[in-house]
């Protein structure tokens, strides 16, 4: 193949996305990595996955995001030019023709219903889909590692890519914590 998709919303960035990454690479020249929602005003509810749309599951702004990707497949040692970046608004199907070319086969790792969804989501837009069977025991959830910064318990730093890790390293516990604190229980995160 010469390019494959993948799309998530990678909030934050960590180590299944990043070998989900890495496996599309192995089967294409290129990868398009497609964040989905990309504008936190337009988000919607999906009866197979209760939180995505929620505040508390995007703490992280889509430009944030790409620094977290970029940063991870640098530190890999991935070539620029081996991948594209660019918002892919899942809740819009007639807007993903401008960011990722119809026809373009998309990779989906299933672990639930949601990624089952997505799945037919993107096969009904007119995408080929790749499944690949996830193994839910194993898998790295976004949503503990949120919980875990909000805490204040660095257990999530072992699930994140070293590049991806640096950012948000950067950004720093307190915010971390006062931002996924905020987003999951409204507290002010003082």
């Amino acid at each position: 193949m010469t390019r494959v998709a993948v799309t998530g919303r990678f909030q934050p960035f960590h180590t299944d996305h990043l070998a989900l990454v890495l496996h599309a690479l192995s089967l294409a020249g290129k990868v398009l990595i497609g964040i989905t929602n990309p504008d936190s005003r337009s988000l919607q509810p999906a009866p197979e996955s209760d939180h995505r749309h929620l505040p508390a599951a995007n703490p992280f702004s889509w430009f944030e995001r790409l620094q977290f990707i970029e940063a991870a497949l640098e530190h890999h040692g991935v070539a620029r030019a081996r991948y594209t970046l660019a918002p892919f608004p899942l809740d819009a199907p007639s807007t993903w023709p401008a960011y990722v070319p119809a026809g373009t086969p998309q990779l989906v790792r299933i672990f639930s219903d949601w990624e089952r969804e997505k799945s037919r989501r993107l096969a009904a837009g007119g995408y080929p889909v790749i499944e690949l069977q996830g193994e839910p025991a194993r898998r790295v959830s976004a949503s503990d590692l949120r919980a875990a910064m909000a805490r204040g318990d660095g257990t999530w730093r072992t699930h994140v890519p070293a590049g991806t890790l640096k950012m948000l390293e950067a950004i720093g516990d307190a915010e971390l914590r006062r931002r996924c604190r905020m987003a999951i229980s409204g507290e002010d995160g003082g």
